[in-house]
């Protein structure tokens, strides 16, 4: 049976937990420097997926 390969570029984005799966926002990679103080430093806060989106997405990890 061949082995499911990890999405590069899910794995790119997304960082295993040890219960859950680490996400950051969106729109904070690059252009920074337009946009305000404030919504960089709200970027830069993580979260954790959905109970839900984890069982959808902790094998392509």
């Amino acid at each position: 049976m061949p082995k499911l390969k990890t999405h590069k570029g899910t794995a790119k984005v997304l960082k295993q937990r040890k219960n859950d799966i680490k996400i950051g926002h969106p729109g904070t990679r690059h252009n920074t420097g337009k946009k305000n103080a404030a919504s960089n430093r709200a970027g830069r806060t993580a979260s954790s997926l959905a109970k839900g989106d984890y069982k959808r997405l902790k094998s392509l990890i």
